[in-house]
């Protein structure tokens, strides 16, 4: 390690002891990274030709860092909580977990904002904004289509994973260029490093699991801002997300299912998986409490997972379905959701097993990915973008068919 790597160290160390882990991990990964994979929490893109052929070399630099602050935080964090049942996972798993953290996820790319900001335009209007409410400010990119003339039209809501930006995630998911040609409006929530200093959404935390409080409150509140701007189909708007941005997609399903008509969820978890940052590392290791949370109503889901993730285990996806076929069986006429089972294989990609759970008029209600091979990334991604896998299926593709079928019941 140089002189910058063991001053991190010796700032994470402290920031561990006094419980403070997402900034000692976020400070880990932003010092001990290899080179090209980020800086802090703004991601910072290599050249594509040398960053594929640099990539293995990379990785290899940065073994050692990455075990040693994996060890130093998992350590840590066993000495200040000992394990007990249900709270804190085991030293390995929480381990794996933190270089996860530190680590770029192997499929994952990360993105210069300049050339970010570039991909993710598709012709239309990109425009950057902010809203504030009682709990806080949280700056927003929005995407207008050329072929929006104030009819109206659907409203998408992404959410970013964790160290993305707004920019990031529109590249990296190419979600713009589906809006040209479908034309709806995309909305990019960004999360402020002053809130998670990882830039993770706040999903495991009860006061942002609640309609009308916390980060729920901004999400919601920069979705009726958008509509109040523009011409917003209302029985039309969507949320989807991936990682972070997912489980905050699900919270969003589940506190503001009178705003939004479907979600997606991409390698993310259930609603109220966790209530505090070690039973976050549960969750995202060993799955969520099953239910994980009850929500009043559900809505129309589609949830995309690899199933070598390492980061968010595909365990989450099945709970993600299972919560959503308990909560819409209610509202079938027969009390229950037939499902069919089917698989296939994407063009030169990954291969897949579909489950779809219909209502007993036959609609398709929830869709569930499996995504055979593929780890923690955007299936069907853009290499400008961080954290995609291009061998897809077209997640976006796929998100977009799912919401445009499923209007909001009025």
């Amino acid at each position: 390690m140089n002189e910058r790597q063991r001053a991190a160290m010796a700032a994470a160390t402290r920031l561990t002891r006094e419980g403070r882990l997402a900034e000692a991990a976020a400070l880990l990964r932003g010092n001990l990274a290899p080179p090209g994979a980020g800086a802090g929490d703004q991601p910072v893109q290599a050249p594509t030709q040398t960053r594929r052929a640099g990539r293995r070399h990379r990785a290899e630099d940065a073994g050692d860092a990455g075990d040693a602050a994996g060890d130093l935080l998992a350590t840590l964090t066993a000495r200040r909580h000992p394990p007990h049942a249900g709270s804190v996972p085991p030293a390995p798993s929480l381990r794996a977990r933190l270089r996860d953290l530190v680590r770029t996820s192997p499929a994952g790319r990360s993105a210069s904002a300049d050339h970010a900001a570039t991909a993710a335009g598709a012709g239309g209007h990109y425009l950057r904004r902010s809203y504030t409410d009682a709990a806080g400010t949280r700056e927003y990119t929005l995407y207008v289509p050329t072929g929006y003339t104030g009819q109206p039209v659907p409203l998408l809501v992404m959410l970013h994973g964790g160290t993305q930006t707004a920019d990031d995630f529109a590249a990296g998911t190419r979600m713009n260029e589906l809006a040209e040609r479908d034309t709806f409006l995309v909305a990019y929530p960004e999360q402020a490093p002053g809130a998670n200093t990882a830039r993770c959404w706040n999903w495991f935390q009860p006061g942002d699991q609640r309609a009308g409080r916390g980060e729920p409150s901004l999400i919601a509140g920069i979705t009726r801002e958008i509509a109040g701007l523009y011409s917003v189909d209302p029985t039309r708007v969507y949320v989807a997300g991936l990682s972070a941005g997912g489980a905050m997609a699900a919270v969003m399903a589940a506190t503001y299912p009178d705003v939004y008509a479907a979600a997606g969820v991409h390698s993310g978890l259930p609603y109220a998986a966790a209530h505090d940052l070690p039973s976050a590392f549960t969750a995202m290791s060993q799955g969520a409490p099953v239910p994980a949370g009850t929500a009043a109503e559900g809505i129309p889901l589609i949830v995309f997972h690899g199933d070598e993730d390492t980061t968010v285990s595909a365990v989450n996806a099945d709970r993600l379905t299972e919560d959503a076929v308990r909560a819409l069986a209610t509202r079938s006429r027969t009390g229950r959701l037939r499902t069919t089972v089917s698989s296939g294989r994407a063009r030169d990609g990954h291969a897949y097993t579909l489950a779809v759970h219909e209502d007993a008029d036959g609609h398709p209600v929830v869709e569930q990915w499996t995504i055979h091979g593929a780890v923690h990334a955007w299936s069907g991604g853009s290499p400008h973008g961080s954290y995609t896998d291009g061998r897809g299926p077209d997640a976006s593709a796929e998100f977009v068919r799912f919401f445009l079928a499923h209007p909001r019941r009025r």
